[in-house]
């Protein structure tokens, strides 16, 4: 139908295989732009490993993913970050002994075009660069709440604020799409509200979002459409209240009971 956005995300047949094992089967799915979508599912689903395959830290053994029309197969994670994505990590990664604006600064790299020679010379492209730089990273500090940190050690962050930290880097190549991987996982019920609050913002700015996440709460609150998987195939997908009603996701992942409290806490 004319008028109607095209997916910014299309994973079509996308399949891997460990010695024979089959972690993703097939799974299709698109993300529409400007949308939360949720991938879920019980512990070794393929949820990781389907976001390692789209982020290009694994090879698929087939299938394609697309990026606002543009093939990614074959390109490694850093040219993928180029055209647009980027993503946070279930474990998380950071330069603990960086402070905490220079951890932000490092996730700008992929959009920087001073050379090795003028960086580790100083000169040329790279102080403008630098200086705009950290401009940058302050704006994002400012928007994850971060602003008073800036010179601390990234490794003396509270585990909540070394989450919204790797947010802000992630943020901070510019992405179209930005993949989370277990954003809420460790935190405790008032961090996990902030963490919905940013995200909310940062859909309300127009990003797109594609998350990983084992709070059923978190997910029905946040997501536009939700993928389900289980032993790497896809089982179901549709809207928060689909999902949550749909019988082989319940009898596969939910439970009935967590189901019947996700429909009692519908607002």
């Amino acid at each position: 139908m004319s008028g109607m956005a095209s997916p910014l995300l299309e994973v079509q047949d996308l399949t891997v295989r460990f010695r024979g094992l089959v972690a993703v089967d097939h799974v299709n799915f698109t993300v529409e732009p400007g949308t939360v979508h949720g991938l879920i599912g019980p512990n070794g689903a393929g949820k990781t490993t389907c976001f390692n395959l789209v982020s290009g830290l694994i090879p698929p053994s087939g299938g394609t993913v697309r990026l606002a029309g543009a093939s990614l197969d074959g390109l490694p994670s850093w040219k993928r970050t180029r055209a647009g994505l980027s993503r946070t990590f279930q474990n998380i990664r950071m330069f603990q002994e960086m402070t905490v604006r220079e951890n932000v600064m490092t996730g700008m790299h992929a959009r920087l075009a001073a050379s090795i020679p003028e960086i580790l010379a100083r000169f040329g492209r790279f102080r403008p660069e630098e200086r705009q730089a950290k401009a940058r990273a302050d704006e994002l500090l400012a928007f994850v709440g971060l602003t008073d940190a800036a010179d601390r050690r990234a490794g003396d962050l509270p585990y909540g604020d070394q989450r919204r930290l790797e947010i802000a880097r992630a943020l901070a190549s510019g992405p179209k799409l930005l993949l989370l991987d277990e954003p809420a996982a460790g935190m405790n019920p008032t961090e996990t509200q902030a963490l919905v609050g940013l995200l909310n913002r940062l859909k309300q700015d127009g990003l797109t979002l594609l998350l990983v996440e084992h709070d059923m709460h978190f997910v029905m609150s946040l997501c536009d459409r939700i993928t389900v998987l289980n032993f790497g195939r896809k089982i179901a997908e549709g809207s928060p209240r689909e999902v949550r009603e749909d019988p082989a996701v319940i009898e596969a992942y939910l439970g009935a009971k967590v189901a019947e409290k996700l429909k009692g806490s519908e607002a």
